[in-house]
């Protein structure tokens, strides 16, 4: 009996569980990209028009990425206070906005539901944070691993939570807002005290590489499972208990990563007494003694010669030590005048304000801002795009843009991980690559061709999740991980500012002009007819890919922008990477 209870005593303590529960709150927390489907239902329900539904929006975007707050509370209070603040936030907010559009209670001005639905997508930030911290304290040396999945989770996450709602066929669209308020909250509540860190680096196994092997397969399976579901739901008319067994098998597989604890605790031998670090013990030593120089010759970098760029890392190491050294002994005996360096280089730890005056980081910022922000215009604006081309059901392209996110984040952290370790190339480069694609996603529908909103459902999904695998790992090797999450807070505020311009003010001007000239020319007495029946309320919708289809070829020239502003990037960080990776530049 005292075995069992030190066994349950180890699970319920091990990595791998914080983990998996981790992964469970990740699969609730990207409520955001819900926003797709639920903006037609609070339209329908509120009356509002493109640009009042396109405000909520900006709104949305604002509680997704302000997480100054969570971050900051993760220092001073446990992981389980931080996720239920988030479900608390979740639960009021989008609660709120349910009863109001289900006329449970009075409407209330356009202003209120903003603040309610920033309120409720800002409690994403805590699931967000509370999940990454744990697990990268508890894996320090895997971190990659850890981040790709658990935000890959995140991007699942609209795709479950749509295949929930259709399992449980709810009598109206707004019972989806209901659920985006209960759901969550219900699972996070469950398994918040399990994720927490657990001294999670002196549990190091053999099997890990094998455990990470297993959950990968887990994430592929899960995302091509979603796919087909969601294809078969779309060509075929399925009835309510089929619909009930795929969303079951989709919870199982949900849940199946949870059979590395139980066989790592329960079924293997015990495990060897291993521990990660941050740094290896030379390492250490090495930033230990270079910490003692408190005067840095700038020279001794900055005008090395070709020849010794092209040398082995540890061989220019010694050069560089070797001339150092000269140095100082030419200063001290009053030779050569020291210059004090004025700061960090690339590559160092920044703070905020250092890098906020750097070009590097601006650049990097704008491209986002213009990229990432069109991405996150068309997720916002996905569901009236299917609508306005005839598709009655808009769930479909708001999961599987859903879906090609998770792999986007996945293939884009792989990838570019791959370029910067088997050719020191810098890794922006592979934000350029996605910006190019974005573009020509986005000029593919404004072109009006057929089966645009597939490839746009599937390219910006991929592209857009990219983007968040490929800049928070460039921004951690240009500017360092001592003020790490100051900067990439900071680098979420990109997509609400571009899409606060693009969705905000563009598309939905553009779309509410084109509603208004249709509506005008299918008046009575004016000759024109486009076909499409005029109902009574139905004035502010839109009909055809007219609707986006300017949208769409201005973003696209926004992404060629930002795809040179990358350009730039790499044209600028081509000796750091070379430096940080150890191989001469091409």
């Amino acid at each position: 009996m005292v075995q069992v209870s030190e066994k349950i005593r180890a699970f319920l303590n091990d990595r791998w569980l914080v983990f998996v529960a981790s992964m469970w709150v990740q699969s609730c927390s990207g409520i955001g990209y819900l926003f797709g489907s639920i903006s037609p239902v609070i339209k329908s329900g509120m009356g509002y028009n493109q640009r009042q539904v396109a405000l909520l929006g900006v709104a949305k975007d604002l509680g997704d990425a302000i997480g100054f707050l969570a971050g900051s509370l993760c220092e001073v209070l446990p992981i389980w206070a931080v996720l239920f603040i988030g479900v608390v936030q979740n639960f009021v907010g989008y609660g709120l906005v349910w009863l109001i559009i289900a006329h449970k209670l009075p409407a209330l001005p356009l202003w209120v539901l903003c603040v309610l639905i920033f309120i409720g997508t800002n409690g994403e930030t805590y699931f967000n944070t509370g999940a990454l911290v744990s697990c990268v304290q508890n894996f320090p040396k895997s971190r990659g691993p850890i981040v790709g999945i658990l935000k890959g989770f995140a991007g699942l996450s609209g795709a479950i939570l749509t295949q929930a709602y259709a399992m449980f066929n709810f009598p109206d669209q707004a019972s989806l807002v209901f659920m985006v308020a209960v759901g969550p909250s219900i699972v996070i509540t469950a398994v918040m005290f399990l994720v927490r860190p657990v001294d999670g680096h002196k549990q190091v196994r053999p099997s890990d590489h094998s455990s990470f092997l297993f959950t990968y397969s887990i994430c592929i399976i899960l995302a091509a499972y979603l796919l087909a579901v969601l294809l078969l739901q779309d060509l075929s008319s399925l009835n309510e208990n089929v619909v009930t067994i795929l969303t079951i098998v989709l919870l199982i597989l949900i849940v199946l990563p949870v059979i590395i604890p139980i066989f790592l605790v329960f079924f293997s031998g015990p495990r060897p007494v291993l521990e990660e670090s941050l740094l290896p013990e030379p390492e250490k030593q090495e930033s230990s003694r270079m910490g003692s120089f408190i005067l840095s010759l700038s020279e001794a970098e900055d005008d090395k010669s070709p020849e010794v760029e092209t040398l082995p890392p540890s061989e220019r190491q010694k050069r560089i030590a070797h001339l150092q050294a000269k140095l100082f002994q030419a200063a001290a005996e009053g030779a050569v005048r020291v210059k004090r360096r004025k700061g960090p280089r690339r590559g160092e730890d920044f703070t905020l304000l250092q890098a906020l005056v750097k070009a590097d980081f601006w650049l990097i910022f704008i491209s986002l801002v213009l990229a990432s922000g069109s991405g996150l215009t068309v997720i916002d604006n996905l569901g009236q795009m299917s609508q306005s081309l005839g598709y009655a059901n808009t769930h479909i392209f708001v999961s599987m843009i859903s879906i090609w996110n998770f792999l986007g984040r996945v293939a884009g952290g792989y990838f570019s991980e791959n370029i910067v370790k088997y050719y020191a190339y810098p890794r922006p480069v592979a934000m350029a690559a996605v910006q190019v694609v974005m573009a020509f996603a986005l000029f593919f529908y404004a072109m009006g061709w057929p089966g645009s909103i597939y490839v746009v459902s599937v390219l910006i999904g991929l592209c857009y999740g990219a983007h968040w695998a490929i800049v928070p790992a460039a921004v951690s090797e240009l500017f360092g991980l001592k003020s790490f999450g100051a900067l990439y807070n900071f680098l979420t505020l990109a997509s609400p500012a571009g899409s606060l311009i693009f969705s905000g003010v563009i598309a939905s001007g553009i779309y509410d002009y084109q509603a208004k000239q249709q509506h005008e020319r299918r008046v009575p007495g004016s000759g024109l007819n486009l076909g499409v029946p005029l109902l009574k309320d139905d004035y502010l919708t839109c009909y055809g890919s007219i609707c986006y289809s300017l949208t769409m070829g201005i973003m696209s020239g926004l992404c060629i922008i930002a795809f040179i502003l990358s350009m730039i990037v790499v044209h600028r960080t081509k000796r750091v990477y070379a430096q940080l990776y150890g191989k001469p530049q091409a």
